[in-house]
Order: structure tokens, then sequence, then C-alpha cells
């Protein structure tokens, strides 16, 4: 069991954790969508191709994403440092996480939305529409289940890096069990940690579920 004082730190590096990837999830999303989307859409033989613009933003994200998450913190220090006017804490932490969500998002999305039947897109040219209004109306929705799931399985992938960073004192979950699990031999700590995260990730992923049932037109129609 652990003592009070153990107990209130766990809390609180819980509240840290979620507030982490809540927050590096939300701007990895608002990032990573719109880019994805353009991914998709610039590739050759597709709505908007641009196999220029796709080339070397496509470089760039396969750069990213081939960085280990740990080193990439430790890269971008400086850029932490610009933006939140430090390296260490919960919210340095949340500028690499960001870093790493948004390339990531941005390839499920690509990914999803290549993945539409392509009949409904000629479908929808024949009556007319425009390449933005087939992204809108038929591209976006037909993915999103697919999206969703990548987002969850982003969501899942936070959950583990927001550990990683405790590495470096970023703060949370991973923080603590370093701290007081490992250096200080507490193996109570250590296994809560664990299980709290184990908790976490199966929470993330049947709210996910959930959502992509919910949002599926297969399943509606069924």
């Amino acid at each position: 069991m652990l003592s009070p004082q153990l107990y209130a730190l766990l809390v609180k590096a819980l509240v840290e954790t979620l507030h982490m990837v809540a927050v590096s999830g939300l701007i990895g999303t608002l990032l990573g969508l719109p880019l994805g989307v353009m991914l998709a859409v610039t590739g050759r033989g597709e709505l908007l191709q641009n196999r220029l613009f796709n080339a070397v933003v496509g470089t760039i994200v396969n750069m990213t994403r081939s960085t280990p998450f740990i080193i990439l913190v430790v890269a971008i220090i400086p850029f932490t440092r610009l933006v939140t006017g430090t390296s260490i804490g919960t919210n340095a932490a949340i500028v690499p996480l960001t870093v790493a969500a948004t390339p990531f998002i941005a390839r499920v999305v690509e990914n999803a939305i290549r993945e539409v039947d392509r009949g409904l897109i000629e479908a929808a040219q024949a009556m007319g529409a425009t390449p933005f209004q087939i992204i809108r109306k038929v591209l976006l929705p037909e993915a999103m289940p697919a999206v969703v799931m990548g987002l969850t399985l982003s969501a899942v992938s936070l959950i583990g890096y927001s550990a990683m960073v405790g590495a470096v004192g970023g703060g949370g979950l991973g923080d603590l069990g370093i701290r007081y699990g490992y250096q200080r031999f507490l193996p109570e700590v250590m296994l809560a940690v664990v299980v709290v995260l184990i908790v976490l990730v199966q929470l993330v992923q049947s709210t996910g579920d959930w959502i992509a049932r919910r949002v599926n037109k297969r399943n509606l129609k069924s």
C-alpha cells in the first residue's frame, strides 16, 4: 500500500500526464490533420497533385518520425526553451510530444484518406463537385472511422512518450516512477505507476473503439 504522501504524488503525476497527453494530442491533431489531408490529395494523380510539395513535406515528416523520441527530446531543447522558457517540467515536455505526434497523425490521416473507395471520388467528380467539396463531404466522412482509430493509437503512443520524458525531467508518471520507484528503491511506487498507465491505455483504447463505431456509416446503416 502507498502512504498518503506517495498517493498524493501519484495523483499529481497522473494529472500531469493527462495534461501533457491532452494538450500535445490536441495541438498535434490540429496540425497533423490538415497536413495529412494535404499529403493525401497532393500525391501523384490525386485531386490537388503537387509533387514538389508532397515530396518536401513527406520527407520532413519521415525524418521526424524516424528520429527516436528520447533523441528528439534532447535535440530540440533550444526550441523548447524558446517556446516555454525552460527545458524541464510538464509544459516543456508538451513541445517534443507535439513535435512527435504531428507527423505521426499526419501519416495516419493520409493513409486513412487513401483507403477511401476511388469510386466515391469519381462519382463526386462526375456530379461536378470541386476538390475541396470532395475533401470535406466525401474523403473526411468516409475516412473518419480510420482517422479516429489512428488518433486513438496516437494517444496511446503519447502516453508511452509522456512516461519517457520523465527520464529528462518532464514530470508525470514516468518521472514519479524513476525518482521514487527506481532511484529510491520503492517497488510499490513503480508497480502503481505501471498499473495506472495500463488502466489509462485501456480507457483510451476502449473510448477510441467506441467513437470509431459511432462514426462508422456502415454500422449506422445496418
